[in-house]
């Protein structure tokens, strides 16, 4: 919670804006959804004082008592979701529109397309009544198209563009558009009818026919065609005209009731009504990712250049696909180290353990991750978790290596004793050194948890005593030479054994490595592919609104006789619906996506192909 707002977004001398380190600190430890409200509207006009109710405070905005604009830049104020747990509600109050002392209408310019660009619900402020006057000061709203590029030039859209501009796109992730027009007076009649306050705004942005005034209609025309969702509220004046400069001090008993009851209606719509923030695309927007799209949009604009969509949502999900890989690098980390202090272990262990571990980690993957174009940041989270796990399978084949040696070196101890004593060394000897030989191993075989050396060391090991027990064979003067023979005979059909009980072993474990890979890909391609459709759904919902937006302005414009516009908008409307179409078959996507092959046996790791 914070005590108080701070600002996000400067700008200097030179025009240049810049995101504040206090801000985006703050920002940087929201790791939930967020909900995010601009104000917008002329200076002097009471929007800071909305923004102070919907934080549920009295003051913390700058309200001012002078004619003087007291709000620079974009203020932020965040708080948790007065309605909605596991979300932050993040306010917005921006400088105000067409300050004198500012003379500068670009940066007008720039400060509205930073709260459309940054909000999910953009509030404009207004005074009096929603007249042509109102509605022309509204005129940042022509200027979006020019402000804010959907698609990158590098990246042609994949769909011709009749008109050439991408006006048709932008209704998919414009903001809700909120209208509060404070100390209004009047009744809510039109032609002698009452009508609510979401009709006397529909009927402010009417169209008129009369080309002579093609002015009058432009603003009008992008409000209704960018704005998915509109809707009104209307506020009488809050208190005397004596009192209004101590509107912030003043008590909730010292306003009139009308307004408090209009202010309320507004803080409901409000916490109800406003989405979380969401990319193009569809993707819900954390607070270190509003943070980050903020530092994005000011940098490009102070570079002068346009901020364009897909860049930012680019450049965000690289950010953001770079920290996914770090993220579920660290999970699988973190779940291995149980394991890994059992070691050694055998394979079955260590691969299921890997498989449990490896699908938690791709599942904290898919959460953050989004837009990984060509797979890019999920062969390198397969790539790294690939090496760690390699790692450990060697690790693990050292530990088993240590404490196999370790153990045949206690067993044998005893022996070596006799040996060095030349208890081997008389008649007889060579019977009493395989009877004692025979009971160490059985002895070993015999001990748990070896891992997976067993063999191989053991194997190694009677190699190593090989000469040793020769030695003694051919000093052994019990034995005849036919003896002898045959004695030799059994110590090469007991190394063969040995050897290919080493081979036995490799084989399982080949096996069983592979067999597990096989069911944690699966498992993971699974994953994947929910989450891609979750993703196809959001873009497919975005495009849904986009169209039915546009469905119910083209029936206005037909019912007005606007019959060239409607035409023109049903152009949009078959393009946004060739986009919507362009998504193409979900199985085309996993063509590609999971022809990973695990080659453990060579040690190479796994490859993508």
């Amino acid at each position: 919670m914070m005590s108080a707002p701070v600002c996000l977004i400067e700008s200097d001398q030179n025009g240049k804006f810049h995101v504040r380190k206090e801000a985006k600190e703050i920002l940087d430890g929201i790791n939930e959804p967020v909900v995010v409200v601009s104000v917008v509207g002329l200076y002097r006009t009471g929007k800071s004082y909305l923004m102070n109710r919907l934080a549920g405070q009295q003051s913390g905005f700058a309200l001012g008592n002078t004619i003087e604009s007291k709000t620079k830049g974009i203020w932020m104020w965040c708080i948790p979701h007065p309605s909605k747990a596991g979300q932050t509600l993040v306010l917005l109050d921006t400088e105000g529109l067409g300050d004198v002392d500012k003379g500068d209408s670009k940066n007008d310019g720039w400060i509205f397309c930073l709260a459309v660009l940054l909000s999910s619900t953009l509030v404009y402020n207004s005074r009096g009544t929603i007249d042509n006057d109102a509605v022309q000061k509204l005129q940042y709203v022509t200027e979006l198209t020019e402000q804010i590029k959907i698609k990158s030039p590098s990246s042609p859209s994949k769909v011709a563009d009749v008109t050439g501009k991408e006006d048709y796109e932008f209704v998919c992730f414009f903001p809700s558009f909120v209208w509060c027009v404070r100390d209004f007076i009047l009744e809510l009649e039109i032609a002698g009818e009452q009508v609510t306050e979401d009709e006397y705004l529909e009927f402010g942005l009417n169209l008129k026919k009369d080309c002579k005034i093609s002015n009058y209609n432009e603003t009008r025309e992008c409000i209704r065609k960018y704005f998915p969702s509109r809707k009104c509220f209307v506020f009488s004046f809050p208190t005397l005209p004596k009192s209004m400069k101590h509107l912030e001090s003043l008590k909730e008993q010292d306003l009139m009731p009308d307004f408090l009851e209009a202010t309320g209606h507004f803080c409901e719509y409000i916490f109800e009504k406003s989405a979380v923030k969401t990319l193009k695309g569809g993707h819900r927007v954390n607070g270190k990712m509003l943070g980050d799209l903020a530092q994005i949009y000011a940098d490009t604009i102070s570079s002068g250049n346009v901020p364009c969509l897909d860049n930012a949502v680019v450049a965000l999900a690289n950010q953001e696909n770079q920290a996914a890989v770090e993220e579920a690098l660290k999970v699988y980390k973190s779940g291995m180290k149980e394991v890994v202090m059992k070691f050694p272990v055998s394979v079955t262990d260590l691969t299921q353990e890997h498989q449990n571990v490896s699908s938690q980690a791709t599942s904290e993957f898919t959460k953050r991750s989004f837009k990984d174009e060509n797979d890019e940041y999920l062969k390198k989270l397969e790539e790294e978790i690939g090496k760690y796990y390699l790692n450990l399978l060697e690790e693990n084949k050292m530990a088993s290596e240590r404490k196999c040696k370790e153990l045949l070196k206690d067993l044998f101890s005893s022996m070596s004793e006799r040996l060095n004593n030349g208890e081997y060394s008389r008649c007889g000897g060579y019977a009493a050194y395989c009877r004692d030989r025979d009971a160490n191993i059985e002895k070993y075989q015999s001990e748990p948890n070896k891992g997976v050396r067993a063999e191989a060391v053991l194997n190694e090991f009677i190699n190593e005593r090989g000469p040793e027990a020769n030695i003694i064979l051919q000093t052994d003067e019990q034995l005849t030479k036919r003896e002898k023979e045959i004695q030799e005979e059994r110590e090469k059909k007991t190394l063969m054994e040995q050897k290919l009980k080493e081979e036995e072993e490799k084989r399982i474990e080949s096996e069983l490595l592979l067999e597990a890979e096989k069911k944690r890909q699966e498992e993971m391609k699974i994953q994947i592919e929910e989450k891609f459709k979750k993703e196809m759904k959001q873009q497919q919902d975005e495009i849904k609104r986009g169209l039915e937006s546009k469905l119910k302005e083209q029936e206005e414009l037909l019912k007005k006789g606007f019959k060239e516009k409607a035409e023109l908008l049903g152009k949009e409307m078959n393009k946004l619906q060739e986009e919507q179409n362009s998504f193409g078959v979900v199985g085309k996507f996993f063509g590609n996506l999971f022809d990973i092959v695990p080659n453990l046996v060579t040690g190479k790791g796994f490859i993508w192909r």
